[in-house]
């Protein structure tokens, strides 16, 4: 079981010390989400009750590739995924030379993770059309990995081309959605799974099959398929034994969601330190167990 940081809602400024941080805890993956911009967004949110984000037009939203490089440049071993990136709102070359320039900058510690999207809002803004946002992202994957392996790609309208720089090694593509579409992208093109809500037990075990089904009418099987579940579980060691048993090769946890009162009252909400400080009680009880 390896354990990736969910950093959404994170402060710009602290996440370069958050990267150290993880690198020194022992976390495996930091993540970060993607979002270009705020507004009254029409486009229901599908991860509340209420279809409205849990954000607000004061919440950082940093880019995700400028960011990564920077806690890159102080770190060694830690790996860094967006958690996901919408590729489909934007063109597949300005996605290609991002990814691939930050696999080389970082030593080829990126995993691309990557999802269809929910905001049509940010599809407009790009200029990109939203309806067809899965068969584009179908479409674009093959394309970017042929193109991050430094192969000559012929697409239409356009002369054979390649990019640079490019990395030594596959970049690790994992599909974010559980839908029934995102499951079978993701069992087809993929080389793992992110979950993307914080799943109970049962919640997790309906996924999980549906998962398994799809791999299976791919020729595939969940051995050497990389599945990163968000667990609604208390950090537990026996409890992620559980979950690696049933094919959960990683969880992802952010520790400041569960400090103490006492670890409030004497770091402050939403502090650097707080969330340092439950990190690093994280990696005692639970990541030093495993």
């Amino acid at each position: 079981m390896r354990f990736w940081l969910g950093a959404s809602f994170v402060e710009t400024g602290q996440f370069v010390e958050l990267a150290r941080a993880a690198e020194r805890c022992g976390f495996d993956t930091f993540t970060l989400s993607d979002h270009l911009f705020h507004a009254d967004f029409a486009s229901p949110y599908p991860y509340s009750k209420s279809g409205r984000p849990r954000w607000d037009a004061s919440t950082h939203w940093p880019d995700v590739w400028v960011t990564i490089g920077a806690m890159a440049a102080v770190t060694a071993t830690l790996r860094f995924s967006p958690n996901v990136y919408i590729a489909p709102a934007r063109d597949v070359f300005t996605v290609a030379k991002q990814v691939s320039t930050a696999a080389v900058l970082s030593g080829e510690r990126v995993t691309f993770g990557v999802g269809v999207g929910w905001c049509k809002e940010e599809f407009v803004g790009t200029g990109q059309d939203f309806h067809t946002r899965g068969r584009r992202l179908d479409a674009m994957l093959p394309v970017l990995r042929s193109l991050w392996a430094g192969e000559t790609v012929a697409l239409d309208g356009l002369p054979p081309l390649t990019i640079s720089p490019t990395p030594g090694g596959p970049i690790p593509v994992y599909v974010g959605g559980d839908s029934e579409a995102a499951l079978r992208r993701a069992a087809r093109l993929g080389d793992g799974w992110i979950g993307n809500r914080i799943y109970t037990e049962e919640q997790f075990d309906v996924v999980l099959d549906a998962l398994r089904r799809h791999l299976d009418a791919n020729g595939r099987s969940l051995e050497g398929f990389e599945v990163i579940a968000p667990l609604a579980v208390l950090p537990d060691a026996d409890t992620y034994r559980r979950f690696a048993a049933k094919g959960v090769t990683g969880t992802m946890a952010a520790p400041w969601w569960l400090a103490t009162p006492e670890e409030k009252a004497k770091h402050g909400e939403g502090s650097l330190e707080l969330k340092i400080a439950t990190m690093e009680r994280f990696a005692e009880e639970v990541i030093a167990r495993m």
